[in-house]
């Protein structure tokens, strides 16, 4: 039987779409930090507290957006969603203070929770579900390439130019994603009503698919680890004498995982989950304790590509099993599962990190998440790997 295709003009448009909004968002969390300590005079626990706001406001929307998705329809939340994140972009030139900082943050937040959910059932729903692991895992792959872009424009444009300037490159991306998301058109038949129209309102079942949550949780331990890279790796390259590789940290990063990518999104679909997520997971804490141990630029980029070939396979991998567990019409609602556990790890990790790392060094911090990855490790196992099913056996299963 012959492939359906992937490359079409609606699957390209919203991963650019996404790509656009992904590359603003990165600038703003690798920068902001040093905003926050040089321009605002402010301590490292209120870094960690300028990403916590925002994750923790996008963790709070996320399981209305996948609601509104399913019921009131995927374009109309998502270009609402693009519209706030644009506007909160622009205000960025006024938040001189730490209150107003904070406040800001929770509204772009919310903007930030409601795109992504929209804009990752809507790829769910373009992409072939023959080829679902391979077209989400291209899918991520513009987001991870946008975590590239945005940490080296950046730092590159502080270094050289004024926050301004970064401010309005942010304002112009989130402007070019909206233009973007008019191209998209979604496949013939997706007008389906979800069942959570059938619940009672705010009933758990109406906010959350419960099929997604075994995985989501993993995802969501995982993401407790990544937040020390996101939220802390231009202060901790500064701490060692290395800012200049802070830049090319993401650079190798997605280097590693554009290499790999075209590989084990096809393995997944054909050989099963397990064969990606285990060795991907013990890659993660391999890159994590040399990350943990790094002195050198060698060692400092040796840990981004190992990182990068780790747990740049796992998000897309298990963001697909959410989706493959869940029944078709409640797709938005399985993306914004995912994605609130997703993001309460990265906020919570973000917060709880930085008070430790107050205390100690963000090297010991680095140290103490490669035991988190493992405990990511034996989660999946008892929460999913130990009852996957190989490609084949889950046709037949649904025969």
């Amino acid at each position: 039987m012959k492939k359906q295709p992937l490359w079409t003009k609606d699957f390209l448009s919203i991963s650019i779409t996404s790509f656009f909004m992904f590359i603003g968002f990165y600038i703003l969390l690798t920068t902001l930090p040093i905003y926050v300590l040089d321009d605002l005079n402010g301590n490292g626990t209120q870094v960690g507290l300028i990403t916590s706001v925002f994750l923790i406001a996008a963790v709070l929307i996320r399981p209305f957006s996948g609601k509104w998705l399913d019921e009131i329809g995927r374009k109309k939340i998502l270009l609402i969603a693009l519209i706030l994140f644009f506007v909160s972009s622009i205000f960025y030139f006024w938040a001189n203070t730490m209150p107003a900082l904070l406040i800001l943050r929770f509204v772009h937040g919310i903007g930030f929770g409601m795109v992504t959910t929209a804009a990752g059932a809507i790829a769910a729903d373009i992409v072939p579900n023959e080829r679902k692991g391979e077209g989400l895992g291209y899918y991520s792959m513009f987001m991870n390439l946008a975590m590239v872009m945005g940490p080296f424009a950046g730092l590159t444009i502080i270094q050289y130019a004024s926050f301004n300037s970064l401010f309005i490159l942010c304002s112009i991306l989130s402007f070019l994603a909206i233009l973007l998301s008019f191209a998209v058109q979604l496949p013939k038949g997706n007008t389906i009503v979800s069942k959570t129209a059938q619940q009672p309102k705010l009933s758990f079942a109406s906010l959350f698919e419960k099929k997604a949550i075994p995985v989501s949780i993993v995802a969501g331990i995982l993401a407790i680890s990544y937040s020390g890279i996101l939220a802390f790796i231009s202060v901790y390259a500064k701490e060692l004498g290395l800012i200049e590789a802070a830049s090319f940290f993401f650079v190798v990063y997605a280097a590693a995982m554009l290499i790999s990518r075209p590989f084990t999104g096809r393995w997944f679909d054909l050989y099963g989950e397990n064969k990606i997520v285990y060795p991907a997971i013990i890659l993660f804490a391999i890159g994590m304790f040399l990350l943990s141990q790094a002195t050198t630029t060698f060692g400092f980029l040796l840990a981004g590509v190992i990182i990068g070939l780790g747990y740049g396979s796992l998000t897309p991998c298990l963001q697909t099993i959410a989706i493959k567990n869940s029944d078709p019409s409640r797709r938005g609602l399985a993306t914004s599962t995912f994605f609130t556990f997703f993001d309460t790890g990265i906020g919570l990790g973000s917060y709880v990190l930085g008070i430790i790392a107050a205390y100690t060094s963000f090297s010991t911090v680095y140290f103490i998440l490669v035991g988190v990855i493992f405990l990511a490790l034996f989660a999946y196992f008892l929460l999913h790997g130990k009852n996957a099913l190989l490609p084949q056996s889950r046709k037949t299963s649904e025969v």
